[in-house]
C-alpha cells in the first residue's frame, strides 16, 4: 500500500484556530492538539520525517512488532476483544486491529498510517490493570485513530527511539515540533479513554499505575501527595527536558484529566449537570502543559 503524504495533507484543511473546524477530530478533542497538528501539516521538515517514518515502519518495524505479538479476536482473548469493540463503538470508529505483546514494560501504542493502523498492548499492562482501567487504555489508543494521529504519532515514537536516521538535517526541528504536538495529542486521547471508561477514577488510577509500576504499592499511593509534585515539575532548568518527551509528565496528565472531568461536556456524558465550558478547560490545560 502506497502512502501519499501530500494527499494526506491536502485532505486536512487548516482552520485559523482550534475549534473553528473539527472535521476529523472527536468533539472532546483538546484545542491545542488541533491547532498544533494543523501547523505540522504545513511544515516541510516535519512532512519529510513523517514520510520517512512511514517507509521505515512499513519496511521493518511493522514486522518486528507483529512477529512477537498475538492478535486478539472473538476466539482469542474474547473479553479483551469485547472491550475493543465497545470502545470503538463509543468513539464511532471501525474496530481496530489489536495485538498483545509479551513485554515486561507497562505500555500501549498505536502505529502505522490512517489506512493501516493497529494497537499493541503489552501483556504486563493487561496483567496489572483492572477492567475499567484497561478500558481507559484501549479508549486512549482508539482516540489516536479517531483523531487522525497515527502517522505523526508513529513518527514521534520512532524519533524518540532514534530509529530514523534519514533526512538528518530535518530531524532536530521535526522532533521538537512533533513532540510539542504529541504532548497535546495525549491530552485528547486521555479524554477519549475517559469517555470510553465513563469514569474519572478509572483514568486517574490507570495513569497512577503507569507512574508507579508496582502492583504491590498501588494501594498506598496518595493522589494529592503525588499531584503536589507538579510544582517541582514546572520549576527549574530540568523542565526543558520535557521538550524531548512525547508525553506530558504524568502529574500534568492527571491534572488535565481532572480538569476535563469538570467540563460540561464530560459531566453531560456521564449524566450529570453543570460544569465548565470545554473552551475554558482547554485554556487552563494549555497553561498546565506548557514547558515554559
Amino acid at each position: 500500500m502506497d502512502f501519499d503524504f501530500l494527499k494526506y495533507v491536502d485532505q486536512k484543511k487548516s482552520p485559523r484556530s482550534g475549534r473553528e473546524e473539527k472535521t476529523g477530530f472527536g468533539e472532546y478533542a483538546f484545542a491545542g492538539d488541533i491547532r498544533v497538528l494543523r501547523q505540522l501539516q504545513r511544515a516541510r521538515p516535519v512532512s519529510l520525517v513523517a514520510r520517512s517514518s512511514v517507509r521505515f515502519w512499513k519496511s521493518f518495524q511493522k514486522n518486528e512488532l507483529l512477529g512477537s505479538s498475538v492478535r486478539i479476536s472473538p476466539r482469542q482473548f474474547p473479553a479483551l476483544y469485547d472491550t475493543v469493540v465497545e470502545c470503538s463503538e463509543t468513539l464511532s470508529i471501525p474496530v481496530p486491529t489489536v495485538y498483545v505483546s509479551q513485554n515486561p514494560n507497562i505500555n500501549a501504542g498505536t502505529y502505522g498510517t490512517d489506512e493501516e493502523s493497529f494497537i499493541v498492548i503489552t501483556s504486563s499492562l493487561i496483567d496489572r490493570f483492572e477492567d475499567e482501567e484497561l478500558k481507559f487504555v484501549i479508549g486512549h489508543e482508539c482516540g489516536h485513530i479517531q483523531n487522525n494521529h497515527v502517522v505523526y504519532r508513529t513518527a514521534a515514537e520512532f524519533l524518540r527511539n532514534g530509529a530514523i536516521s534519514m533526512v538528518k538535517y530535518a530531524v532536530v526541528p521535526a522532533t521538537v515540533a512533533l513532540n510539542a504536538w504529541s504532548r497535546r495529542g495525549e491530552i485528547t486521547c486521555d479524554r477519549a479513554g475517559m469517555i470510553c471508561a465513563g469514569s474519572e477514577d478509572a483514568a486517574i488510577n490507570a495513569m497512577l499505575r503507569l507512574a508507579l509500576g508496582s502492583k504491590k504499592l498501588f494501594d498506598e499511593l496518595d493522589l494529592e501527595e503525588y499531584l503536589s509534585q507538579l510544582e517541582g515539575v514546572q520549576d527549574g532548568v530540568g523542565r526543558f527536558k520535557e521538550y524531548f518527551e512525547t508525553h506530558p509528565y504524568l502529574p500534568k496528565r492527571i491534572q488535565a484529566a481532572k480538569l476535563f472531568a469538570q467540563s460540561e461536556y464530560f459531566r453531560h456524558y456521564i449524566g450529570d449537570r453543570g460544569g465548565r465550558s470545554l473552551d475554558e478547560v482547554d485554556r487552563e490545560v494549555e497553561k498546565l502543559i506548557k514547558v515554559m
